[in-house]
């Protein structure tokens, strides 16, 4: 009797077959694996795919300005700069709040103190209000290492019901603490208390018999975020002359000679009104136009 084959099903090649094309396609769904982090960079932004988890995605060119370039907010720049050698030094130090007019320097002041601390180990990573739910993740994540990182968030605002409000009042009540002495927060905003503020919430306010006012609920909860950053630091419109001081700075910064300077004064003016707005941004855009044209 001769030797036959019993089996119809498929052979053990085929069987692999299918199952590597049932792994491929299962793979084709699962989020990437993360890249390994460049800890020799000098900055980082958290990166997400959908819900998977994040990642330091290493910034390859960095913006960085010299504390000098920063006019006319030498009081701002010092106390920032007191609080980030600070902790660079494994002293004390605070998370910073700084609020106030669009343009006037509160972004490029954290980048001021990458650009003079970054060689003793200063780093920055950069946080989407999106993604500020992720903020004890990333303390989690750099909690051993050996530099001291400032978490960025910058333009930060939120409005009613936002998820990544608790996390940053949970981080700042302790979780950067409690991994050592490594992290800081820093944050800019055009609002003073990160969130919308009403009319109608006045009427929640309660008078005391002897006088006293006490907020109400809704007002006390805004506050209260804002309150746990242990700087603040304002930001107010510059003044005429201040404007054209800047505007001079970045003109002889970009090679103008003093009377292409002087030159430009009323059209440095002019572009100003156009914009409704003198701040440093204002400026320094300025000052790009005319001397791509003059100098």
């Amino acid at each position: 009797m001769s030797n036959t084959n019993l089996s119809n099903g498929p052979d053990s090649a085929e069987l692999l077959a299918r199952a590597l094309r049932v792994l491929a396609q299962l793979e084709a769904w699962l989020p990437p694996t993360p890249p390994p982090t460049d800890w020799k960079a000098l900055a980082f932004r958290w990166r997400k795919r959908g819900a998977s988890h994040g990642w330091l995605d290493a910034i390859a060119h960095v913006s960085l300005i010299n504390t000098s370039d920063l006019q006319h907010i030498e009081r701002q720049r010092d106390i920032i700069d007191r609080n980030t050698r600070h902790f660079i030094e494994g002293k004390p130090a605070n998370n910073v709040l700084m609020t106030g007019a669009r343009g006037t320097g509160k972004s490029s002041l954290v980048k001021a103190m990458l650009a003079s601390y970054g060689a003793k180990g200063l780093r920055l990573i950069e946080v989407d209000k999106s993604d500020l739910a992720d903020l004890a993740d990333i303390v989690d994540l750099v909690a051993e290492r050996p530099e001291k990182f400032i978490v960025f968030c910058d333009d930060l605002s939120f409005e009613e019901g936002e998820s990544g409000y608790k996390a940053l009042k949970s981080v700042l009540d302790g979780s950067a603490a409690s991994a050592g002495t490594n992290v800081l927060i820093y944050a800019t905003s055009n609002r003073r208390h990160l969130m919308p503020e009403y009319m109608s919430e006045n009427l929640q306010a309660k008078h005391q018999a002897d006088g006293e006012v006490h907020p109400g609920e809704t007002v006390e909860e805004k506050i209260s975020l804002s309150e746990r950053f242990g700087l603040w630091l304002s930001f107010y419109p510059f003044k005429q002359d201040d404007y054209l001081d800047i505007v001079s700075h970045w003109l002889r910064t970009l090679g103008c000679s003093e009377a292409n300077i002087t030159e430009a004064r009323t059209e440095a003016l002019q572009w100003a009104l156009e914009r409704g707005s003198r701040s440093g941004r204002v400026a320094w855009h300025f000052a790009r136009d005319w001397s791509a044209r003059y100098a």
